[in-house]
C-alpha cells in the first residue's frame, strides 16, 4: 500500500510540449538512510521571464529605496538629512492628507453597517439624503449586504446609476447592460507625444507609427488615450478627440478611453469631452465604432485609491463578443459591492436642493481649486530651475518636466548603471526625501530625460518641498557642471 499524492501530471517543456510523466510517492521504497535534499519547486530561475522584465516605475527602485530610508529614519531618527520621506510618485491624494467626500462615506458606511438605518440617532449622526440613498441601494442588493457576490458585471442598482451619471454629464443615452464594474481601472505601439506642442497628438504621426507596425508584420488592434493625460497633464481639444475618433473609426480599432481623471482639468478655457459624446456628436453610432471607456473613484475630487472602484462603459461590441465579455467577468465573480456602491455616488452625487449639496460643492470646490494652485505653483517653481523645462498642468494630478542634464551626470548615470533620469531621482531621494519618478518609466522620446512629480503633497507644505527641490537641483547642476 502507498500512501502519499499521485500527482500523474504532464510535465511541461519551455515550448510547452509534455515530456514526461511520473508519480510522486510518499519515498517508502527510498531507502531508510536517505537523505537527498529537496530541491525548492520555485527559484528566481524558474519563473516567467516577463515577470522579471516587467517594471513599474511608479512603485519601482526609486520607490523601494525610498521605503528603505522611511525605515531608517524610523529607528534611528536624524540618521539622514531630512526627517521625512514625500512621496510625490503616485496619485495616491488620501496618504498626502485629502480628506474623503463626507456625503460618499456616509452612504458607504451605512450600506455597510445597515442596521443602522433603523437607530434614531442615526438621523442626528447622517445627512438625511445620505441616509435615503443608502437605503435605497441596500434595499435593492440581493440579500441587502455588502458582503455577498453580486451580479459579474456590477449591482443593478449601481449601474443604473452610473448609467444615468454618463447621460447627464454627455447628454447622449447610455446603457447599464453596457457597464461592467470593475475593482479600480502588453506591449504596444509606441507613439511619443508632441512636447513642444503642449503634448499634443499628431494625427500623421499616428499613422506613421500604424503603418510601420503593419510592415514589421504587428497586428494592432487598438489606441488608448488617456485624457486628462497622465503623466503629461495635458487636456486634449475637441478637434484633437474627433481626428482620434475618425482614425480609430477609418483603421478599424478599437478606442480605449481612459477617462479617470475627467473631474481634474484645472486650465481656464478648457473642459472634458468624454470621447463617446464626441463620437455621438459627429453622428456616429454602434455600428460605426467600438469605444471602451474607463472611469475610477481613485482620481478626481474623491481619491478614493483603496476604496479600488471603477467602471468600463462597452458600446459598439457585438452581443456575442459582449456574451464573451461577460464570461471573462464572471471568472472573476465580481468586483467589490463598497466600490461598486462609491463608483455609482462619484457618478451620481448630490444634486442643489439636495441635503448635502452644499456641504458636498464645497468639499469637492476646495480640493479642486487647491489642486489647481498647486499645479499653477509647481510648474512655475520647475521653469525657474536651470536646464527644465516644464508644460502647464492642464488637468491630472501630474507635473511632467524635461530635465536637460549636464554630460558629466549622463556619464556618471551610466558609471552607476543607471539611466540619467534614475539616477536624478537616485540623488534628489537621498537627498531631500523627496520621492519623484523618472521618466523613462513611461516611454519618454529617446534621448531626453524627465521626472512626473504629483501636485498631492498639501498646499501648506508645497514651499518647503519646492524649496528642497530648488537646493538640490542647484548643487546637482553645479556639481556635474560640464
Amino acid at each position: 500500500m502507498q500512501s502519499g499524492v499521485d500527482t500523474s501530471a504532464p510535465v511541461y517543456s519551455k515550448n510547452g510540449a509534455a515530456v514526461r510523466e511520473q508519480t510522486v510517492s510518499s519515498g517508502l521504497n527510498q531507502s531508510k538512510g536517505s537523505s537527498m535534499p529537496k530541491k525548492n519547486p520555485v527559484s528566481i530561475q524558474s519563473i516567467n521571464p516577463k515577470v522579471l522584465n516587467a517594471e513599474y516605475a511608479v512603485r519601482g527602485e526609486i520607490v523601494i529605496r525610498a521605503q528603505a530610508l522611511a525605515e531608517e529614519l524610523k529607528s534611528n531618527p536624524g540618521s539622514h538629512p531630512f526627517d521625512e520621506i514625500i512621496y510625490c510618485n503616485i496619485g495616491n491624494p488620501q496618504s498626502l492628507g485629502q480628506k474623503p467626500i463626507t456625503f460618499f462615506r456616509e452612504v458607504v458606511a451605512l450600506c455597510d453597517h445597515p442596521s443602522l438605518l433603523d437607530k434614531p440617532e442615526t438621523h442626528a449622526l447622517f445627512s438625511s439624503d445620505a441616509i435615503s440613498r443608502a437605503s435605497r441601494i441596500i434595499n435593492k442588493i440581493p440579500g441587502q449586504t455588502t458582503g455577498a457576490y453580486s451580479h459579474s458585471q456590477g449591482v443593478t442598482v449601481c449601474r443604473d446609476d452610473i448609467a444615468a451619471g454618463i447621460a447627464a454629464r454627455d447628454g447622449y443615452p447610455a446603457n447599464p447592460e453596457d457597464i461592467f464594474v470593475t475593482d479600480g481601472a502588453s506591449p504596444g505601439v509606441p507613439y511619443y507625444l508632441n512636447e513642444n506642442s503642449g503634448w499634443g497628438l499628431e494625427l500623421n504621426e499616428l499613422k506613421k507609427r500604424l503603418q510601420e507596425a503593419h510592415d514589421a508584420g504587428t497586428t494592432v488592434r487598438a489606441l488608448v488615450v488617456i485624457n486628462p493625460g497622465n503623466p503629461t497633464g495635458q487636456v486634449l481639444s475637441e478637434e484633437n478627440q474627433q481626428d482620434i475618433v475618425n482614425f480609430c473609426k477609418d483603421e478599424g480599432l478599437v478606442l480605449l478611453a481612459d477617462e479617470v481623471y475627467q473631474e481634474n482639468i484645472y486650465a481656464e478655457g478648457k473642459t472634458f469631452n468624454s470621447f463617446k459624446k464626441v463620437a455621438r456628436s459627429m453622428g456616429l453610432e454602434d455600428k460605426d465604432i467600438v469605444i471602451v471607456s474607463f472611469q475610477s473613484v481613485s482620481k478626481g475630487y474623491y481619491g478614493e485609491c483603496g476604496r479600488r472602484g471603477g467602471y468600463m462603459e462597452v458600446t459598439g461590441l457585438p452581443k456575442d463578443v459582449k456574451d464573451q465579455l461577460y464570461k471573462l467577468a464572471s471568472v472573476n465573480l465580481c468586483s467589490n459591492v463598497s466600490g461598486q456602491i462609491l463608483v455609482s455616488l462619484v457618478m451620481n452625487p448630490p444634486k442643489p436642493g439636495d441635503s448635502s449639496y452644499e456641504q458636498f460643492a464645497r468639499e469637492r470646490d476646495s480640493i479642486l481649486s487647491s489642486l489647481a494652485r498647486r499645479a499653477k505653483v509647481l510648474t512655475e517653481a520647475m521653469n525657474k530651475l536651470e536646464g527644465v523645462s516644464c508644460n502647464a498642468a492642464e488637468g491630472a494630478m501630474y507635473v511632467f518636466p524635461r530635465l536637460y542634464l549636464p554630460k558629466k551626470a549622463q556619464i556618471a548615470a551610466g558609471e552607476a548603471g543607471m539611466k540619467a533620469d534614475v539616477f536624478y531621482t537616485r540623488r534628489l531621494l537621498d537627498s531631500t526625501g523627496i520621492v519623484m519618478v523618472p521618466g523613462s518609466g513611461f516611454g519618454q522620446v529617446p534621448g531626453t530625460w524627465h521626472v512626473r512629480c504629483t501636485i498631492l503633497p498639501s498646499e501648506e507644505n508645497f514651499g518647503a518641498i519646492i524649496d528642497r527641490l530648488t537646493t538640490f537641483h542647484k548643487k546637482f547642476m553645479d556639481e556635474f557642471r560640464d
